[in-house]
């Protein structure tokens, strides 16, 4: 059990951290994207909409979901269909829930190697048809949005899943085994209200 612990409190602080920075980059990401899609509507109806700002817009929407899922995976906000789990005896419910729990981890696993074999692909490695780095403001040249920076939401998404994935595994075993009062509650991963 100590050892379980042990390597459950690293993990946990790692992931309140790094859910903490998801947190703030996906919430600005979803400011931009807002900002982007009411420039393109007042633009459509006043002048000739500009072409990067749809595309910019799927861009942003893919890393805040990317960044913002393992928050919500950790703090129990995805859907959940429960009426099996409340209606076993505590034993085989949290029995099931390391099962399932295990699966999502295959599943996650899965996920983030094809995510990454994404960002590495021949249309990851591709470029944007409009989206363009403005570095001509100061004094570069405008550079091509590679898509791999795109893709690699996915990539990076799938593995912030995977490090909360195996956090809750670690503290479902330790429940199991009837360490379940000594842990602390899943706290939130940042101070924004």
């Amino acid at each position: 059990m100590a050892l379980l612990t042990g390597l459950l409190w690293p993990l946990e602080k790692l992931n309140v951290f790094l859910l903490a920075i998801g947190r703030v980059l996906a919430l600005a990401a979803l400011m931009i994207m807002v900002a982007f899609i009411c420039y393109q509507i007042f633009m459509r109806l006043f002048f000739d909409a500009p072409n990067w700002t749809e595309e910019g817009a799927r861009f942003l929407m893919l890393w805040m979901t990317g960044l913002i899922a393992p928050l919500a995976y950790r703090q129990g906000g995805f859907v959940a269909i429960d009426m099996l789990e409340r209606a076993l005896p505590r034993v085989l419910a949290a029995v099931l829930t390391l099962v399932l729990l295990v699966c999502g981890l295959l599943v996650i696993w899965t996920c983030a190697t094809l995510g990454w074999d994404n960002v590495n692909s021949f249309t990851g490695r591709g470029t944007s048809a409009s989206l363009r780095l403005p570095l001509d403001w100061f004094g570069g040249e405008r550079i091509k949005f590679k898509n791999s920076w795109a893709f690699s939401s996915l990539f990076v998404g799938f593995c912030l899943l995977l490090l909360v994935n195996i956090e809750l595994i670690l503290r479902q075993v330790i429940t199991l085994f009837g360490g379940g009062d000594y842990l602390k509650p899943l706290e939130d991963a940042g101070p924004i209200d």
